[in-house]
């Protein structure tokens, strides 16, 4: 028997009722909505909701249903309103009998504090000494209505780590209890990557989004996966050939308009959608990434909070690059669909220097401005990171405004999928192995060598490169140490695309140094794969690094990173040291600082010396790497410290 939610004065209770409430469980509701899913099921036909333009239901005379309660806590904020269909649709429950219920486990977080910009527990763990150092399993203690708004998430949408991001943390936050929506654009560009969204139902949703002078209609499609409620904006702005972002011409010229559209959609979506019956309701976490879902904290404040609603709601930005700004003529301010006394959360004023001409007043609005400022929290992927966007080498123009935000910024280091990046499981490579036994790696490194072309030879070091051929990942740097790192006994490959000249200058070193140097001109996941496991040192000189995933990837499949002491990079890689413990070493790989290339050729030449005299060392490097903890459930946990905090205080209202 299913149970239906009766309201009685301020208490709230489940009375028994067929087929209102999909899970059948029977105890009070949270203060944060229905937070223990055990499973759900799946309705004949799909509830349908009246059509809205605004955040208010009432009751209605038409035939697509009608809302029938709405569930609310003791401070009056809407949790979730309980939908009924048409009367010519049935309503199928679960059993109670099917529903399992598992007591709560009291977790314990690591309580060193990592830095200023850091939270308890964010820090590598050895995985089997995780019970020792409070790695939780299991559930989360307080659980939240959270709701992600990304311009991209894997696998529907990805052009880089925001899309890793997206894609995985999510599923680890509803792993251990908490209701997750995450709300993306439907792209749609003519190509294979079309049919990711082939599972996504039309929920038969319209709503009106005023902005850009005019009235757009936009609806929304669902896919339930993994425990997460994927929701996907879909309008014609986002049917094109291309990226998310731009095609070979570059950047679209409509972008402000696209992600306007997108974080509108996104503030009405936990309000109108009736996903398993329920709506997420007022009381949600927006977990906003970049600029490009910028808006959403800008817009709960000033249209939505000033009439009562989401005022129990907060926002935290996550900050994954902030070199992105979405900055646009001032002109286009009236565009955005905000209140006009609102100008000065996004207004902008670029430096003498930055402007075009005499005339040029330099007046913009920068919507990742507007974020920082009515965000509630915000989090970097790195503690490395936080701190580096509070410089002015950083900073790109925000350094003192994320100054003066310092007590509400924290890094939390992104986490892999350790799934799908496990050496011992991994399709994409011929060979097996684990930290257990490490004895099939150089089969990997000799299979791609023979793949690759060149000559087999186990003992000589080999170096790789994973990324965009762009000024950021220092290419330029690889450029100019090349002849002298081809004069060592040394192999290297490199794959990646961006910039035509990195491009050419890889085909002209590969015809060069036929029997050291390959290059892939591309990407291909299988073969990073097996880069990734067939090398012995991975080379990341990244003039800055948000967070970085290479290096995670690398240390899993014991290859050993050599980086650039920068954001992500400092922060995951710790320098090795060979007399420490007594002699039997610490650290996972090598640090140089500075940028330049005397110190990136000094530190890849130690590193091969070490391969080829100091086996026992280099092993040890190997298997300290493959330990390491970058889970997504390890970072869910950090993000979870921050939930708790940003409830701590009132939300941004002015």
């Amino acid at each position: 028997m299913a149970s239906s939610l009766q309201i009685s004065g301020s208490s709230v209770r489940f009375e028994p009722l067929l087929g209102l409430n999909r899970t059948g469980y029977s105890r009070p509701i949270g203060s944060l909505g229905f937070p223990r899913f055990r499973r759900r099921f799946s309705i004949k036909r799909p509830l349908l909701l009246r059509r809205s333009s605004s955040s208010s239901f009432s009751g209605g005379g038409d035939d697509k249903g009608f809302i029938a309660d709405a569930e609310r806590d003791g401070s009056g904020s809407v949790l979730g309103f309980q939908l009924s269909p048409p009367g010519d649709q049935k309503l199928f429950g679960t059993s109670t009998n099917d529903i399992t219920h598992q007591g709560e486990k009291k977790e314990v977080i690591d309580e060193t504090v990592m830095a200023d910009f850091g939270v308890p527990g964010n820090r590598a763990v050895v995985e089997e000494g995780a019970a020792e150092v409070g790695v939780p399993s299991g559930k989360a203690e307080v659980v939240n209505n959270l709701v992600f708004v990304t311009s991209e998430a894997a696998p529907y949408s990805k052009t880089g780590g925001l899309g890793d991001v997206c894609g995985s943390l999510p599923i680890a936050l509803a792993g251990r209890g908490h209701r997750v929506m995450v709300v993306s654009p439907r792209y749609l560009n003519g190509t294979a990557g079309d049919k990711n969204y082939a599972r996504a139902k039309d929920l038969g949703v319209r709503i009106n989004v005023n902005c850009f002078g005019g009235s757009q209609e936009v609806s929304f499609y669902h896919e339930y996966r993994d425990g997460v409620d994927w929701v996907f904006v879909d309008h014609k702005s986002y049917h094109r050939p291309g990226n998310p972002y731009g095609d070979s011409k570059g950047a679209f010229g409509d972008n402000q308009f696209r992600f306007t559209l997108l974080c509108h959609a996104a503030c009405e979506a936990p309000l109108v959608l009736p996903l398993g019956g329920f709506t997420y309701g007022e009381k949600s976490l927006f977990l906003v990434n970049d600029w490009h879902a910028g808006l959403v904290p800008i817009l709960l404040a000033a249209k939505y909070r000033p009439y009562g609603v989401y005022k129990d709601a907060r926002s935290i930005l996550i900050i994954h690059n902030l070199a992105h700004q979405g900055v646009e003529p001032a002109a286009t301010y009236t565009n955005l669909g905000l209140p006009s006394e609102w100008y000065g959360a996004v207004g902008w004023v670029f430096p003498t220097w930055a402007r075009t001409h005499a005339l040029d007043t330099g007046e913009a609005v920068n919507v990742l401005k507007g974020a920082i400022v009515t965000s509630d929290r915000i989090i970097t992927v790195s503690q490395g990171y936080a701190w580096e966007i509070t410089t002015v080498e950083g900073g790109y123009g925000l350094q003192d405004l994320l100054s003066s935000r310092k007590s509400v910024i924290n890094g939390i280091t992104n986490g892999i999928n350790i799934d799908e990046w496990n050496p011992s499981t991994d399709e994409h490579i011929p060979f097996h192995y684990s930290a257990d036994d490490i004895s099939e790696k150089v089969k990997c490194k000799m299979a791609l060598q023979k793949e690759l072309g060149l000559p087999i030879r186990p003992e000589c070091p080999m170096i790789g490169f994973i990324g965009r051929l762009d000024y950021q990942k220092g290419i330029d740097l690889i450029q100019t140490a090349g002849p002298d790192l081809m004069v060592d006994d040394i192999q290297f490959v490199m794959l990646g695309s961006g910039d035509p000249k990195y491009e050419s200058w890889m085909r002209s070193m590969e015809e060069t140094y036929r029997d050291k140097f390959r290059g892939w001109v591309g990407f291909n996941v299988p073969i990073s794969h097996r880069i990734t496991a067939g090398c012995d040192i991975l080379l990341m000189p990244s003039r800055f690094e948000p967070c970085g995933l290479n290096q995670l990837y690398a240390m899993r499949y014991g290859t050993i990173p050599v980086v650039h002491g920068t954001g992500g990079l400092r922060d995951t890689v710790e320098n090795f040291n060979p007399y420490a413990e007594g002699g039997a070493g610490a650290g996972t790989g090598w640090v140089f600082t500075p940028l330049s290339k005397d110190s990136m050729v000094s530190a890849l030449r130690l590193a091969a010396a070490t391969y080829r005299e100091y086996r026992e060392s280099w092993e040890g490097l190997m298997r300290r790497g493959m330990t390491q903890n970058y889970s997504w459930e390890n970072a869910a946990v950090q993000y979870e410290q921050v939930f708790q905090w940003v409830f701590m205080d009132p939300p941004y209202v002015s």
